[in-house]
């Protein structure tokens, strides 16, 4: 159990979307205008969901200097602004519960994404009457825990929580110092948590009746 929070903090990735084959294509397409002959699968990108950004470019493109590293990083995030989200996945019950706990609580997004794929997903779903406000690894180059506690202290939240769907989100929120969720529909698990949900209607109605 915990006490009722003021604020809900969501991860993003396998938790309110999948967007792993719009990652995937966007990899592949610039690995391979990059002359890099590795291509990656749906599998192997979703293992990587929710990784901070430099491991992430460890793991893809081992032995390049952080510099071609970067450049290489930029140019997918720039790819995938230009790739359709058709393909993308927005969560059953994530935008009718966005709506509903947005008249109860503030709603942040922290994601290890790049500078501007919250912003995108925000308007792909249709949510930014719900959304407070939102920080992404690529920002500041922080982990989550840095921009959870930067959330906490911009709004003076009193009680947050963090919502997310792997281990990692699990160690960030205890590093924070904030209670974790988890949700088991997403890419990761972990037996550390203060809650857990398999739906996202199941979370909505939790926090609605607290």
């Amino acid at each position: 159990m915990i006490r009722k929070p003021d604020s809900l903090i969501f991860d993003m990735d396998g938790t309110l979307w999948d967007a792993v084959d719009l990652y995937t294509s966007a990899w592949n397409m610039i690995l391979n205008h990059c002359g890099i002959t590795s291509q990656f699968s749906r599998a192997e990108m979703a293992g990587m969901v929710g990784w901070e950004g430099q491991k992430v470019m460890d793991t893809l493109m081992p032995g390049l200097d952080r510099d071609k590293q970067l450049d290489i990083y930029n140019k997918v995030n720039q790819k995938q602004s230009q790739i359709s989200q058709d393909g993308c996945i927005i969560y059953d019950g994530v935008k009718e519960g966005l709506a509903q706990l947005a008249a109860r609580y503030k709603l942040f997004i922290v994601s290890n994404c790049a500078e501007g794929v919250i912003r995108r997903f925000i308007n792909w779903a249709g949510i930014d009457d719900f959304i407070t406000d939102e920080v992404a690894y690529g920002v500041n180059h922080k982990p989550k825990n840095h921009n959870i506690k930067l959330l906490i202290d911009r709004y003076n939240l009193k009680s947050p929580v963090y919502i997310g769907d792997t281990d990692g989100d699990s160690v960030q929120s205890q590093i924070a110092g904030v209670p974790f969720v988890l949700v088991t529909y997403g890419f990761g698990t972990t037996n550390n948590y203060d809650l857990k949900f398999d739906n996202f209607t199941e979370l909505t109605n939790y926090f609605k009746e607290l």
